[in-house]
């Protein structure tokens, strides 16, 4: 053999090592900005992966709809466009509409509870139903329980303060909330809310309390009355092709980081609310936290509506989630 053919054969060898040692990449499409805290638990998920992985995965995070808008992400991932991709579990609308049932008003909403659905048999059921529409489901990040109403001429206290306010709505399923005492909802992108209720298109909002204070809602809104009124999970999933393809032991290490992710979204989420509803009063609003008294009021007139609609929505699994929620 030829001093050339040696050489030959040496690089060859080399650029197969070299092919070989390139890591895995799972990108990660999701909505939320650089300064939303589920960013941050992703963002420590992606540095957990690598480290179990030796640095054999590597997560790239493509936050503020880079990739694909919110409603693209699905059929991104389920047609293998993005490896992942994050999506808020309503956001599956009538294609899966077990997976509203967590905005069902003052259903989901006990702290204890909702940190055990991560392991139990509600959130198996909510797999399966992923995994028929094409996709792996890997982690559920709680994001948040605690709303905000806000308001700019009076606070929403009282179930008669919403009558004929014209309110920012979520979509048509907790509309039934709104429309049952009075409000005239209307569902927007949160993008827009701000310039609703500047304009004045809309008198009262409803958000997330953490977003309240991002979207600086305290510009244009006086008032507002906190209440874990439902709950928000963002969850993950992968394309079954992809996942199929990795070494087991990448799957395993995806899965460990993702259980650690979904414990740490708890301290993270419950520190972000109780942080934004102090920085709301610091803005100047008047903020006003619902008592139990008032929760059970509100409870009264709010969840029948939604719980009608949601199981008139969802026929056939839709009390088979419910049951398994009320377990938890």
């Amino acid at each position: 053999m030829t001093i050339f053919s040696r050489a030959v054969l040496v690089i060859a060898s080399l650029l197969t090592g070299i092919a070989v040692a390139q890591p895995v990449v799972m990108r990660i499409s999701h909505q939320v900005p650089p300064a939303h805290h589920m960013t941050k638990l992703l963002e420590g998920f992606a540095v957990d992966v690598k480290q179990r992985t030796n640095g054999q995965v590597e997560v790239q995070l493509f936050g503020s709809e880079q990739l694909a808008k919110a409603g693209e992400n699905f059929p991104a991932v389920a047609k293998g466009n993005i490896e992942a991709a994050m999506s808020v579990n309503f956001q599956w609308g009538t294609t899966i509409p077990e997976m509203s049932a967590t905005l069902i008003p003052y259903f989901l909403t006990d702290v204890e509870k909702i940190k055990r659905f991560p392991a139990s048999e509600a959130r198996k059921f909510l797999d399966q139903k992923l995994e028929q529409r094409g996709v792996v489901s890997v982690a559920w990040l709680y994001i948040t329980r605690e709303s905000i109403f806000t308001s700019s001429k009076k606070p929403l206290i009282a179930l008669d303060d919403f009558k004929g306010v014209k309110i920012r709505g979520l979509n048509s399923l907790t509309d039934n909330a709104l429309s049952a005492v009075g409000a005239a909802p209307s569902a927007m992108p949160g993008s827009e809310v701000y310039q609703a209720l500047q304009s004045g298109v809309l008198d009262a909002g409803l958000t997330d309390l953490s977003a309240a204070y991002s979207r600086k809602y305290y510009e244009v809104q006086k008032y507002g009355t906190v209440t874990p009124f439902f709950t928000i999970f963002f969850h993950m999933y992968v394309n079954p092709a992809w996942w199929a393809k990795l070494k087991p032991e990448y799957r395993a290490a995806i899965e460990a980081a993702a259980a650690k992710a979904e414990q740490e979204a708890f301290p993270v989420t419950e520190a972000t609310a109780a942080a934004a509803l102090k920085d709301l009063q610091t803005k100047g609003m008047t903020i006003h936290v619902q008592t139990p008294r008032e929760q059970q009021a509100w409870k009264v007139a709010m969840q029948k509506p939604v719980m009608d609609a949601f199981l008139k929505s969802a026929p056939t699994d839709g009390p088979k989630i419910i049951e398994l929620l009320q377990k938890l």
